[in-house]
Protein backbone atom coordinates (compact mmCIF):
# COMPACT_ATOMS: atom_id res chain seq x y z
CA UNK A 1 0.00 0.00 0.00
CA UNK A 2 1.35 3.48 -1.20
CA UNK A 3 1.92 6.30 1.65
CA UNK A 4 -0.67 7.87 2.33
CA UNK A 5 -0.54 11.13 0.65
CA UNK A 6 -4.55 12.33 0.51
CA UNK A 7 -6.49 12.60 3.45
CA UNK A 8 -10.63 13.46 3.66
CA UNK A 9 -11.93 16.34 6.70
CA UNK A 10 -15.54 15.65 7.63
CA UNK A 11 -17.36 18.86 9.14
CA UNK A 12 -16.81 17.25 12.89
CA UNK A 13 -12.99 17.73 12.14
CA UNK A 14 -12.58 13.83 11.55
CA UNK A 15 -9.45 13.36 9.27
CA UNK A 16 -9.24 9.73 7.86
CA UNK A 17 -5.79 9.35 5.30
CA UNK A 18 -5.44 7.19 2.16
CA UNK A 19 -3.45 7.30 -1.01
CA UNK A 20 -4.75 9.03 -4.14
CA UNK A 21 -5.55 7.25 -7.33
CA UNK A 22 -7.35 8.56 -10.27
CA UNK A 23 -7.59 13.03 -10.37
CA UNK A 24 -5.58 14.71 -8.36
CA UNK A 25 -6.92 18.07 -7.16
CA UNK A 26 -8.72 19.66 -3.96
CA UNK A 27 -12.80 18.92 -3.97
CA UNK A 28 -15.60 19.49 -1.69
CA UNK A 29 -18.64 16.49 -1.68
CA UNK A 30 -21.33 15.19 -0.05
CA UNK A 31 -19.94 12.06 1.57
CA UNK A 32 -22.27 8.51 1.29
CA UNK A 33 -22.07 5.47 1.01
CA UNK A 34 -23.32 2.00 -0.78
CA UNK A 35 -23.10 -1.25 0.12
CA UNK A 36 -23.32 -3.15 -3.02
CA UNK A 37 -20.58 -5.80 -3.57
CA UNK A 38 -20.59 -5.66 -7.00
CA UNK A 39 -21.12 -3.02 -9.92
CA UNK A 40 -18.65 -0.22 -9.22
CA UNK A 41 -18.93 0.69 -12.87
CA UNK A 42 -22.35 1.44 -12.38
CA UNK A 43 -22.06 3.32 -9.99
CA UNK A 44 -19.10 5.36 -11.01
CA UNK A 45 -21.10 6.02 -14.37
CA UNK A 46 -24.74 6.50 -12.61
CA UNK A 47 -25.12 10.64 -13.03
CA UNK A 48 -27.53 10.32 -9.48
CA UNK A 49 -24.02 10.31 -7.80
CA UNK A 50 -22.87 14.31 -9.28
CA UNK A 51 -21.70 16.19 -6.35
CA UNK A 52 -20.92 12.84 -3.80
CA UNK A 53 -17.75 11.09 -2.72
CA UNK A 54 -18.92 7.48 -2.48
CA UNK A 55 -17.95 5.68 0.11
CA UNK A 56 -17.81 1.93 -0.84
CA UNK A 57 -18.82 -0.64 2.03
CA UNK A 58 -17.36 -4.01 0.36
CA UNK A 59 -13.54 -3.67 0.88
CA UNK A 60 -12.00 -4.60 -2.35
CA UNK A 61 -12.31 -2.16 -5.50
CA UNK A 62 -11.15 -2.52 -8.82
CA UNK A 63 -10.29 -6.11 -9.13
CA UNK A 64 -12.53 -6.53 -12.51
CA UNK A 65 -11.55 -3.30 -14.56
CA UNK A 66 -14.29 -1.71 -16.88
CA UNK A 67 -15.84 -2.74 -19.10
CA UNK A 68 -17.23 -0.75 -22.24
CA UNK A 69 -20.49 -2.09 -22.44
CA UNK A 70 -21.49 -1.58 -18.91
CA UNK A 71 -21.76 2.27 -18.46
CA UNK A 72 -24.56 4.13 -17.17
CA UNK A 73 -23.73 7.00 -19.11
CA UNK A 74 -21.28 8.45 -21.17
CA UNK A 75 -19.84 10.86 -18.87
CA UNK A 76 -19.75 9.64 -14.90
CA UNK A 77 -19.79 12.50 -12.88
CA UNK A 78 -19.74 11.08 -9.11
CA UNK A 79 -17.49 13.43 -7.40
CA UNK A 80 -15.45 10.65 -5.63
CA UNK A 81 -14.76 7.17 -4.72
CA UNK A 82 -13.68 5.99 -1.49
CA UNK A 83 -12.46 2.74 -0.56
CA UNK A 84 -10.52 0.71 1.90
CA UNK A 85 -8.39 -1.36 -0.91
CA UNK A 86 -7.89 -0.75 -4.82
CA UNK A 87 -6.74 -3.06 -7.66
CA UNK A 88 -5.21 -1.36 -10.21
CA UNK A 89 -4.45 -4.43 -12.53
CA UNK A 90 -7.84 -6.01 -12.81
CA UNK A 91 -8.21 -9.44 -14.19
CA UNK A 92 -11.21 -9.58 -16.58
CA UNK A 93 -11.55 -10.93 -20.37
CA UNK A 94 -14.16 -7.90 -21.05
CA UNK A 95 -12.07 -4.98 -18.79
CA UNK A 96 -10.52 -2.15 -21.47
CA UNK A 97 -9.32 -0.16 -18.88
CA UNK A 98 -8.67 -0.13 -15.03
CA UNK A 99 -10.40 2.02 -12.98
CA UNK A 100 -8.22 4.46 -12.01
CA UNK A 101 -7.39 5.08 -15.51
CA UNK A 102 -11.06 5.89 -16.29
CA UNK A 103 -11.05 8.06 -13.04
CA UNK A 104 -9.04 10.06 -14.08
CA UNK A 105 -9.77 10.59 -17.65
CA UNK A 106 -12.90 12.02 -16.43
CA UNK A 107 -11.65 13.94 -13.19
CA UNK A 108 -12.51 11.43 -10.53
CA UNK A 109 -11.23 11.33 -7.70
CA UNK A 110 -10.04 8.46 -5.50
CA UNK A 111 -8.76 7.67 -1.94
CA UNK A 112 -7.61 4.18 -1.16
CA UNK A 113 -6.40 2.84 2.16
CA UNK A 114 -9.51 4.30 4.29
CA UNK A 115 -11.07 2.56 7.23
CA UNK A 116 -14.53 2.25 5.53
CA UNK A 117 -16.04 0.68 8.09
CA UNK A 118 -15.43 3.34 11.09
CA UNK A 119 -16.22 5.88 8.12
CA UNK A 120 -19.58 4.09 7.07
CA UNK A 121 -19.88 3.60 10.80
CA UNK A 122 -19.98 7.45 11.20
CA UNK A 123 -21.85 8.08 8.30
CA UNK A 124 -25.26 5.81 9.91
CA UNK A 125 -24.26 7.54 13.04
CA UNK A 126 -24.68 10.83 12.26
CA UNK A 127 -25.70 11.70 8.40
CA UNK A 128 -24.21 12.54 5.16
CA UNK A 129 -22.36 15.66 5.24
CA UNK A 130 -20.06 17.95 3.37
CA UNK A 131 -16.61 16.52 3.17
CA UNK A 132 -12.90 17.68 1.73
CA UNK A 133 -10.84 15.61 -0.09
CA UNK A 134 -7.22 17.60 -0.19
CA UNK A 135 -3.58 16.43 0.42
CA UNK A 136 -2.24 15.13 3.68
CA UNK A 137 -0.45 17.88 4.22
CA UNK A 138 -3.41 20.20 4.61
CA UNK A 139 -4.33 21.60 7.92
CA UNK A 140 -7.21 20.23 9.77
CA UNK A 141 -8.48 24.73 10.88
CA UNK A 142 -8.29 25.50 6.90
CA UNK A 143 -10.21 22.53 6.10
CA UNK A 144 -12.69 22.96 8.16
CA UNK A 145 -12.69 27.12 7.38
CA UNK A 146 -13.17 25.57 3.62
CA UNK A 147 -16.47 23.32 4.29
CA UNK A 148 -17.89 26.25 6.35
CA UNK A 149 -17.58 28.27 3.95
CA UNK A 150 -18.47 25.98 0.95
CA UNK A 151 -22.18 26.32 -0.52
CA UNK A 152 -23.62 23.52 -1.80
CA UNK A 153 -24.32 23.58 -5.64
CA UNK A 154 -28.12 22.98 -6.60
CA UNK A 155 -28.13 22.68 -10.69
CA UNK A 156 -26.84 19.04 -10.55
CA UNK A 157 -29.73 17.87 -12.96
CA UNK A 158 -29.00 20.66 -15.47
CA UNK A 159 -25.56 19.92 -15.50
CA UNK A 160 -26.19 16.18 -16.15
CA UNK A 161 -29.67 15.95 -18.38
CA UNK A 162 -28.97 15.91 -22.05
CA UNK A 163 -28.86 19.20 -23.63
CA UNK A 164 -31.03 18.59 -26.93
CA UNK A 165 -33.44 15.62 -27.57
CA UNK A 166 -32.77 12.67 -29.35
CA UNK A 167 -34.36 9.37 -30.46
CA UNK A 168 -33.56 5.50 -29.42
CA UNK A 169 -35.02 2.73 -31.06
CA UNK A 170 -36.76 2.31 -35.50
CA UNK A 171 -38.87 5.46 -35.83
CA UNK A 172 -42.47 4.50 -36.30
CA UNK A 173 -42.02 1.27 -35.02
CA UNK A 174 -43.82 0.07 -31.16
CA UNK A 175 -44.76 2.22 -28.53
CA UNK A 176 -43.65 5.68 -27.91
CA UNK A 177 -42.23 7.00 -24.91
CA UNK A 178 -40.88 10.34 -23.84
CA UNK A 179 -38.03 9.98 -21.62
CA UNK A 180 -37.71 13.42 -19.08
CA UNK A 181 -33.60 12.95 -18.50
CA UNK A 182 -33.06 14.18 -15.45
CA UNK A 183 -29.77 12.30 -15.56
CA UNK A 184 -30.96 8.68 -16.71
CA UNK A 185 -29.39 5.77 -16.42
CA UNK A 186 -28.61 4.12 -19.58
CA UNK A 187 -30.13 1.00 -18.71
CA UNK A 188 -33.60 2.79 -18.68
CA UNK A 189 -33.40 3.10 -22.27
CA UNK A 190 -32.12 -0.80 -22.42
CA UNK A 191 -35.22 -1.68 -21.14
CA UNK A 192 -37.63 0.44 -23.03
CA UNK A 193 -36.17 -0.81 -26.57
CA UNK A 194 -35.81 -4.37 -25.28
CA UNK A 195 -39.83 -3.80 -25.13
CA UNK A 196 -40.07 -2.90 -28.29
CA UNK A 197 -40.24 0.98 -27.43
CA UNK A 198 -38.79 3.37 -29.52
CA UNK A 199 -37.98 6.99 -27.15
CA UNK A 200 -37.64 10.30 -27.46
CA UNK A 201 -35.38 11.50 -24.58
CA UNK A 202 -35.86 15.15 -23.76
CA UNK A 203 -33.85 17.70 -21.40
CA UNK A 204 -34.97 18.29 -17.76
CA UNK A 205 -36.92 21.51 -18.45
CA UNK A 206 -38.97 21.08 -21.84
CA UNK A 207 -42.19 22.31 -21.90
CA UNK A 208 -45.35 20.16 -21.68
CA UNK A 209 -46.69 21.70 -25.23
CA UNK A 210 -43.33 20.40 -26.37
CA UNK A 211 -43.48 17.19 -25.07
CA UNK A 212 -47.23 16.97 -26.62
CA UNK A 213 -46.06 17.89 -30.16
CA UNK A 214 -43.95 14.64 -30.36
CA UNK A 215 -46.93 12.11 -29.96
CA UNK A 216 -45.91 10.19 -27.53
CA UNK A 217 -48.20 7.00 -25.85
CA UNK A 218 -46.78 7.87 -22.67
CA UNK A 219 -43.95 9.72 -20.33
CA UNK A 220 -41.11 8.38 -18.37
CA UNK A 221 -39.62 10.57 -15.82
CA UNK A 222 -35.70 9.59 -14.96
CA UNK A 223 -33.44 9.24 -12.00
CA UNK A 224 -31.00 11.81 -11.22
CA UNK A 225 -28.94 13.34 -8.75
CA UNK A 226 -30.29 16.17 -5.82
CA UNK A 227 -32.85 17.58 -4.29
CA UNK A 228 -36.35 16.97 -6.27
CA UNK A 229 -37.20 20.69 -5.33
CA UNK A 230 -34.16 22.03 -7.33
CA UNK A 231 -36.56 21.30 -10.77
CA UNK A 232 -39.81 22.69 -10.19
CA UNK A 233 -39.82 23.41 -13.92
CA UNK A 234 -40.07 19.60 -14.46
CA UNK A 235 -42.30 19.08 -11.90
CA UNK A 236 -44.76 21.84 -13.62
CA UNK A 237 -44.23 20.21 -17.19
CA UNK A 238 -45.45 16.52 -15.35
CA UNK A 239 -48.08 18.71 -13.94
CA UNK A 240 -49.24 19.33 -16.84
CA UNK A 241 -49.44 16.01 -18.62
CA UNK A 242 -50.56 14.05 -15.61
CA UNK A 243 -53.90 12.39 -16.88
CA UNK A 244 -53.22 13.07 -20.19
CA UNK A 245 -50.64 10.44 -21.09
CA UNK A 246 -49.85 7.25 -18.91
CA UNK A 247 -46.77 8.01 -16.64
CA UNK A 248 -43.93 5.64 -14.64
CA UNK A 249 -41.34 7.60 -12.54
CA UNK A 250 -38.01 6.20 -11.22
CA UNK A 251 -36.73 7.55 -8.08
CA UNK A 252 -35.84 11.14 -8.86
CA UNK A 253 -38.88 10.62 -11.37
CA UNK A 254 -40.98 9.29 -8.56
CA UNK A 255 -40.09 12.32 -6.28
CA UNK A 256 -41.00 14.77 -8.71
CA UNK A 257 -44.24 13.05 -9.71
CA UNK A 258 -45.11 12.81 -6.07
CA UNK A 259 -44.38 16.83 -5.93
CA UNK A 260 -46.30 17.58 -9.21
CA UNK A 261 -49.44 15.92 -7.55
CA UNK A 262 -49.03 17.94 -4.35
CA UNK A 263 -47.21 15.96 -1.99
CA UNK A 264 -43.84 16.49 -0.29
CA UNK A 265 -40.21 15.30 0.50
CA UNK A 266 -37.85 15.37 2.95
CA UNK A 267 -33.81 14.77 3.42
CA UNK A 268 -33.50 11.16 4.50
CA UNK A 269 -30.49 10.74 7.45
CA UNK A 270 -28.08 8.82 5.22
CA UNK A 271 -30.14 7.83 2.42
CA UNK A 272 -30.68 4.60 0.62
CA UNK A 273 -27.78 3.13 -1.90
CA UNK A 274 -27.08 -0.35 -2.66
CA UNK A 275 -28.88 -3.55 -4.23
CA UNK A 276 -29.87 -5.56 -1.38
CA UNK A 277 -32.74 -3.13 0.10
CA UNK A 278 -35.86 -5.37 0.58
CA UNK A 279 -39.65 -3.91 -0.73
CA UNK A 280 -42.95 -4.85 -0.37
CA UNK A 281 -45.50 -4.56 -3.13
CA UNK A 282 -48.50 -3.11 -1.28
CA UNK A 283 -50.69 -4.84 -3.81
CA UNK A 284 -49.46 -8.53 -4.25
CA UNK A 285 -47.77 -8.33 -0.77
CA UNK A 286 -44.41 -9.88 -2.79
CA UNK A 287 -41.02 -8.65 -1.31
CA UNK A 288 -38.61 -7.61 -3.99
CA UNK A 289 -35.18 -6.97 -3.25
CA UNK A 290 -33.92 -3.72 -5.08
CA UNK A 291 -31.11 -1.72 -6.31
CA UNK A 292 -31.49 2.11 -4.43
CA UNK A 293 -29.62 5.23 -4.68
CA UNK A 294 -31.60 8.25 -3.40
CA UNK A 295 -31.05 10.81 -0.41
CA UNK A 296 -34.62 12.23 -0.34
CA UNK A 297 -37.89 10.43 0.16
CA UNK A 298 -41.86 11.07 -0.16
CA UNK A 299 -43.41 11.93 3.02
CA UNK A 300 -46.42 9.67 3.21
CA UNK A 301 -48.35 12.17 5.67
CA UNK A 302 -48.38 14.75 2.73
CA UNK A 303 -50.44 12.27 0.36
CA UNK A 304 -54.12 12.70 1.51
CA UNK A 305 -55.95 14.44 -1.25
CA UNK A 306 -53.49 14.03 -3.93
CA UNK A 307 -54.78 11.25 -5.43
CA UNK A 308 -52.13 9.14 -4.85
CA UNK A 309 -51.66 6.35 -2.46
CA UNK A 310 -48.47 3.86 -1.00
CA UNK A 311 -48.34 0.92 -3.73
CA UNK A 312 -44.56 -0.12 -1.91
CA UNK A 313 -42.91 -0.13 1.60
CA UNK A 314 -38.95 -0.41 2.77
CA UNK A 315 -38.99 -2.93 5.27
CA UNK A 316 -35.99 -1.63 6.29
CA UNK A 317 -36.97 1.89 7.76
CA UNK A 318 -40.87 2.13 6.54
CA UNK A 319 -40.14 4.95 3.98
CA UNK A 320 -42.86 5.54 0.53
CA UNK A 321 -40.79 3.29 -1.98
CA UNK A 322 -43.97 3.66 -4.28
CA UNK A 323 -47.21 5.23 -5.31
CA UNK A 324 -49.90 5.31 -7.97
CA UNK A 325 -53.07 7.22 -9.12
CA UNK A 326 -55.27 4.42 -11.03
CA UNK A 327 -57.68 7.58 -12.37
CA UNK A 328 -54.44 9.73 -13.80
CA UNK A 329 -52.53 5.86 -15.31
CA UNK A 330 -49.79 7.45 -13.14
CA UNK A 331 -47.61 5.37 -11.24
CA UNK A 332 -43.64 5.73 -9.78
CA UNK A 333 -41.22 3.89 -7.62
CA UNK A 334 -38.24 4.94 -5.40
CA UNK A 335 -36.28 2.57 -6.18
CA UNK A 336 -34.62 0.82 -9.84
CA UNK A 337 -36.23 -1.45 -11.68
CA UNK A 338 -33.70 -1.84 -14.18
CA UNK A 339 -31.11 -2.37 -11.53
CA UNK A 340 -27.64 -1.45 -13.09
CA UNK A 341 -26.43 -2.48 -10.73
CA UNK A 342 -28.45 -4.88 -8.82
CA UNK A 343 -30.98 -7.48 -9.09
CA UNK A 344 -34.56 -7.38 -11.79
CA UNK A 345 -36.97 -8.59 -9.31
CA UNK A 346 -38.52 -5.71 -10.25
CA UNK A 347 -37.91 -5.31 -13.90
CA UNK A 348 -41.71 -6.08 -14.83
CA UNK A 349 -42.67 -2.51 -13.68
CA UNK A 350 -41.93 -1.51 -17.50
CA UNK A 351 -44.33 -3.88 -18.44
CA UNK A 352 -46.63 -2.59 -16.32
CA UNK A 353 -45.99 0.54 -17.63
CA UNK A 354 -46.18 -0.45 -21.43
CA UNK A 355 -49.37 -2.07 -20.56
CA UNK A 356 -50.63 0.74 -19.69
CA UNK A 357 -50.06 2.69 -22.60
CA UNK A 358 -51.33 -0.07 -24.76
CA UNK A 359 -54.29 0.46 -23.08
CA UNK A 360 -54.57 3.69 -23.36
CA UNK A 361 -53.81 3.49 -27.17
CA UNK A 362 -56.79 0.82 -27.42
CA UNK A 363 -58.74 3.36 -25.48
CA UNK A 364 -58.30 6.12 -27.92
Amino acid sequence: MKRPDAKIILEDGIEYYGSSFGAAGERILEIVFNTSMVGYQEILSDPSYTDQAVVMTYPLIGNYGMADDDYESVSPSVGALIVREYNPEPSNFRSSASLGDVMERFGIAGISGVDTRKLNRSIRDFGTRKVLLTSAGTPLHDGLARLKAHKSPSDAVSRVSCSAPYSEGDHGAGLHVVVIDCGMKRNILRSLLKRGCRATVVPWNTPAEEILSLSPDGLLISNGPGDPADVPETAKTVRALIGRLPVFGICLGHQILSIAMGAETYKLKFGHRGGNHPVRDLETDRIEITSQNHSFAVDEASLAGTGLSVTHRNLLDGTVEGVSCAAASAFSVQFHPESAPGPEDSASLFDRFTGMMEEKKTDA
